[in-house]
């Protein structure tokens, strides 16, 4: 388990929960630091020296890198890397793309295993990005601990909704994650702008999250005059709040209405599989794998990232049409619940090991 950065939320109490105590190597962050990642290689190949394991599994770009050349270095039988996302488009220039995508393709031979959470994002990496060949990918989608994001929703719609001062006919819409440039919250400012200025209901936009992006975010909701309201602040009549991160987003999901992400590029959108286990519909650039986090027309509505105004339209449309909304939760709710479950995902990586041990 690695450091987190200081606008991650930390998940660490859901591990404390389970009476599971990680090891922490503290050198491992997301930023690339030479003298911390030798240092963190060193630390996970002591690890692996005195735990002995018969399979190491990593996660993400850069403990991805340390993790898997220290199991290889250190013979462990069986080496497996899950791909969330991936860095090969929307974060670096052209050249650096490149670099972390050899990098990936070295790795890659490495690896006993490469697992994709969707069927595009296999086709992507595969076709698109040859990281390697089709028959060294396994397919498992994530899954999640969701009941309680299906549970005692009208208490904590009440909770959420007394809380932001939001009237019963007042429709709320949200988008969850790191405020970070990938996650392009400038498209969601315009949607709220436009649905603003083309609807009759009465609506309130939430921002949850935290990260670099902040100040720019703040600054474009100025420049597209959308009045905000902080974390903290007094509330006030204002479209617009920023939450800051919170903890109890299965209590942010209940008082929403409509969930929004407007990312460049995506893995398995957490935050929109949680907000349809709660009931609700959402609306999402097509990226990545969110087409299969969602069943769109049933659960909710996808739109090219280069065509604005095909979201923007879409949004209205759950905002302007409270029979949809409702149904559209309702089915979203039990799509979740079948498709991202943790039972099914624990019982997937239990085949998947054992059947990579015997081989």
């Amino acid at each position: 388990m690695g450091e987190k950065e200081y606008h991650e939320q930390d998940a660490g109490f859901l591990a404390e929960k389970m009476g599971i105590k990680p090891l922490l190597v503290p050198e491992m962050g997301r930023s690339i630091h030479p003298w911390k990642d030798y240092r963190a290689y060193h630390k996970i190949t002591e690890i692996i020296k005195q735990f002995k394991p018969d399979i190491v599994h990593t996660h993400a770009a850069k403990p991805g890198t340390v993790g898997r050349l220290a199991a290889h270095h250190m013979k462990v039988p069986v080496v497996v890397h899950t791909f969330h996302g991936h860095v090969f488009h929307s974060y670096f220039n052209k050249p650096k793309t490149q670099v972390f995508l050899n990098i990936e393709r070295y790795l890659a031979r490495k690896s006993t295993a490469l697992i994709a959470i969707s069927q595009e994002q296999k086709e992507e990496l595969v076709g698109q990005y040859r990281v390697a060949k089709e028959n060294k990918f396994h397919i498992i989608p994530l899954g999640f601990q969701l009941e309680r994001f299906m549970e005692d929703n009208a208490q904590k719609r009440k909770a959420f909704r007394e809380e932001f001062g939001l009237a019963d006919d007042e429709i709320a819409i949200g988008i969850t994650g790191r405020l970070v440039p990938v996650k392009n919250h400038d498209l969601f400012l315009e949607a709220l702008a436009y649905v603003l200025a083309n609807t009759t209901k009465k609506v309130k936009a939430f921002i949850v999250g935290d990260g670099t992006s902040n100040p720019h975010i703040q600054a474009r909701a100025v420049a597209l005059n959308i009045p905000y309201c902080l974390s903290g602040e007094p509330l006030q009549d204002r479209p617009l709040i920023f939450t800051s991160w919170r903890s109890d987003i299965d209590v942010v999901n209940a008082g929403l209405d409509i969930a929004c992400l407007t990312s460049l590029n995506e893995g398995t959108p957490v935050s929109l599989i949680e907000a349809q286990a709660a009931g609700r519909p959402v609306v999402s650039t097509d990226v990545g794998g969110v087409k299969d986090a969602i069943i769109e027309h049933e659960t909710g509505f996808l739109a090219p990232i280069n065509n604005k105004q095909l979201l923007f339209d879409h949004l209205l449309t759950l905002i302007n049409d409270d029979t949809l909304r409702n149904r559209m939760g309702k089915q979203g709710a039990g799509f979740a619940a079948e498709r991202f479950g943790v039972r099914r995902l624990a019982s997937d990586f239990r085949n998947l090991y054992y059947s990579l041990l015997q081989k």
